[in-house]
């Protein structure tokens, strides 16, 4: 681990290093949250708005959150990977993340965007996870066999106006779901896929999800 600055560091990954953002209170709490950030192609990093603000709401609601770069994306290693790599970076992070609080008893595991389709593939498929928050998830990057196959408690957030992932879509993947699948659906009135105006109302979404 390597300074980076005041507060930024880096975790060793397969190809080279993840650069991250980890302020730990406590290391002894129970409950831990990894932020997955958007596309890195469409200028998505750990410092998007509403990956900063996801964190925050998760650290108002007790959790020691973790944000990295996808390989890539600021000072992290690699390239893009379509995915792939990408899903095997959260792994790494995750890891990471609970190597801190390996007594953690409630794991989420958050994305915005592209990274709330790598956050469901990887936190549903790990048996630490116990929810996951999905916010303004594209429709076509979710697999329905992945979310059929996960029981866990799910929360997708969503603007009624996302104009980059269209709310109907996502509506009609969640309506398709039985109703024992945990997967709710938080539409956020008149908000964008970037909540611009709505950014308090999508961080009180997570927190009333993170704390039930």
């Amino acid at each position: 681990m390597y300074p980076y600055p005041k507060g930024n560091f880096f975790i060793p990954a397969p190809h080279g290093r993840l650069e991250a953002i980890y302020r730990p209170e406590n290391h002894q709490t129970a409950r831990a949250a990894l932020v997955l950030h958007p596309h890195p192609l469409h200028g998505g990093t750990m410092h998007n708005k509403v990956v900063f603000r996801a964190a925050r709401a998760l650290n108002k609601a007790g959790y020691e959150t973790l944000r990295f770069n996808f390989r890539g994306v600021g000072h992290s290693t690699g390239k893009f990977d379509n995915g792939a790599g990408e899903a095997d970076d959260a792994r790494v992070a995750l890891d990471y993340l609970l190597s801190k609080h390996p007594e953690a008893q409630e794991v989420i595991v958050a994305g915005f965007s592209f990274g709330s389709a790598i956050g469901l593939r990887v936190g549903c498929a790990d048996p630490r996870v116990t929810k996951l928050i999905a916010i303004g998830a594209p429709a076509r990057m979710h697999d329905r066999a992945v979310l059929l196959a996960c029981p866990k408690p799910k929360l997708l957030i969503h603007g009624t106006n996302d104009q980059i992932a269209p709310f109907e879509p996502i509506e009609a993947l969640i309506k398709s779901l039985p109703p024992d699948n945990n997967c709710r659906l938080v539409p956020i009135e008149g908000a964008g896929h970037f909540f611009d105006n709505q950014l308090e109302e999508m961080m009180e979404a997570v927190g009333e999800f993170a704390t039930t």
